[in-house]
């Protein structure tokens, strides 16, 4: 049903017999009457190609409604503008750098409180919980330790103590997981990732399943402005299309990949969910990630995921060179640690470029 689903997503219904959803470039919109409107009238506010993508997706997700922003922290940062000075938010431990420094940002900047605490650790979350939490923010699967999160206890938590829980399923994507069926109240994802799915646009979006916190970010994502092009929003759609394809296609490469490195003397330690193309290595300290990565021919040195090719990231001095040093070594983000994305390449090609590069990054040898 959902990979039907995908692969038909955003079908026209028009006269024209058009397969591929078209792209509405118009930033205006004529008016037939004063005080009448066909339903667009400032791209901003709203864009036909915008819409076909945010109701595909709401639908995809089990939601009423989603907002698509221009970037995966445009729709981190539509939600923050939820909550007030003086308002608590409760965060899992382990999660994306571009997140902590949005989250760091906004407490400083508005003195809204972002505690961290160890999902895993149930009893912990609830003596956290204080009268001015608001919310929940939890990766299911954590950036870049690949930690998994039972998040369902923490929906019937929620619900108890009056919170919203969010979850960022950018990991996991509508094809995986839908927390918004579950229990979830926001969910949100860096499109940028597996959505589009070719490393070609630049985007974010939120889902929600409440007409009231619908109504409220969709005043805020007008408001804000950091809405997604038309092209994006096109491009977003036609990744869509192949996004259950590609899932499990990188998906059986990292579960080959996962078990093949556990036995490799370069690596200390393999850090895998079972779940997704994401996993991350611990290299031994015998071995240089810098010769690691100089010695890469295949997979691609790049500070992005989700794609068709696989990236592999160096969180030290990439999607976490911003964290604070003390809050890397408390989460184990450290100079031997590397992130890949899998691609859908040929799993043998995989494996060959990154074994042969680890043999080749022995310190103290020549490659």
């Amino acid at each position: 049903m959902k990979d039907t689903q995908l692969a038909q997503i955003s079908l026209t219904k028009d006269v024209t017999g058009a397969i591929a959803n078209p792209i509405y470039l118009s930033t205006a919109y004529q008016h037939p009457h004063l005080g009448q409107s066909t339903g667009y009238d400032y791209t901003r506010t709203k864009n036909p190609t915008r819409s076909a993508f945010e109701e595909s997706f709401a639908k995809l997700e089990g939601g009423i409604a989603s907002f698509a922003t221009s970037s995966g922290m445009a729709a981190v940062q539509l939600i923050c503008n939820l909550f007030q000075p003086g308002d608590e938010i409760l965060v899992a431990f382990d999660l994306y750098g571009g997140t902590f420094r949005l989250f760091d940002f906004y407490e400083k900047q508005y003195g809204i409180k972002f505690k961290y605490v160890d999902f895993l650790n149930y009893q912990e979350v609830v003596d956290s919980i204080t009268p001015n939490t608001k919310a929940l923010f939890i990766e299911p699967i954590s950036n870049p330790q690949m930690i998994e999160i039972d998040v369902e206890p923490y929906y019937i938590l929620s619900q108890k103590h009056h919170l919203l829980t969010i979850i960022d399923n950018t990991f996991l994507t509508p094809y995986l997981s839908t927390p918004l069926e579950e229990g979830a109240d926001i969910v949100l994802h860096s499109a940028t990732k597996y959505i589009g799915g070719h490393n070609d646009v630049l985007a974010g979006v939120v889902t929600v399943k409440d007409e009231a916190l619908a109504e409220q970010l969709g005043q805020l994502h007008n408001m804000i402005g950091a809405t997604l092009s038309p092209i994006d929003s096109y491009l977003l759609q036609r990744g869509l299309k192949t996004l259950h394809l590609r899932i499990e296609r990188s998906e059986a490469n990292a579960k080959k990949l996962a078990e093949r490195c556990k036995v490799s003397n370069a690596i200390d330690e393999v850090l895998y969910s079972g779940k997704t193309g994401m996993l991350s290595l611990r290299l031994n300290k015998d071995f240089s990630v810098a010769k690691f990565l100089e010695n890469l021919e295949i997979c691609i040195f790049a500070e992005s995921l989700g794609g068709t090719e696989t990236f592999i990231t160096f969180p030290y001095t990439q999607t976490h060179v911003d964290m604070p040093d003390e809050e890397k070594d408390k989460r184990g983000i450290d100079e031997y640690l590397i992130r890949l994305s899998i691609g859908i390449e040929d799993y043998n090609d995989i494996e060959s470029d990154i074994l042969r590069a680890l043999e080749n990054s022995k310190v103290g040898v020549i490659s």
